[in-house]
């Protein structure tokens, strides 16, 4: 797996400041873009030393210091797409750490512009 960061992943204020509550409480964490079915599209926050990273999932970037991957075939469907991490008021996903908060991480996209092909001229 390339662990390089491609750059296209940030987050809002309040998701930072919810990021650091919850290293606060827990230590390294990372996140992981879910494309499941059980918690939507949500990032999954957990702890960085009990997730085991795939050979297919892709490094989106980083938040501060936390890296943010995604599974190789969402990455495909979304690769024109920049994602925004934010916060919402709800529950986190099942085993996210945001979980009990009363506030979740929730992604947010904008498309990028996709290079016309060469012409080869």
């Amino acid at each position: 797996m390339d662990n390089a960061s491609l750059g296209k992943v940030s987050a809002t204020p309040e998701a930072e400041a919810l990021l650091a509550e919850i290293i606060a409480d827990h230590g390294p964490v990372l996140f992981h873009q879910s494309g499941g079915c059980c918690d939507g599209s949500s990032p999954m926050c957990y702890p960085r030393a009990e997730f085991m990273i795939g050979d297919n999932d892709v490094r989106l970037g980083e938040i501060g210091d936390t890296p943010v991957y995604i599974s190789a075939s969402q990455f495909e469907a979304w690769k024109h797409t920049d994602l925004i991490i934010d916060v919402v008021k709800g529950r986190g996903g099942m085993f996210s750490l945001d979980n009990g908060r009363e506030k979740r991480f929730l992604t947010r996209s904008t498309i990028c512009a996709v290079p016309p092909p060469s012409s080869g001229n």
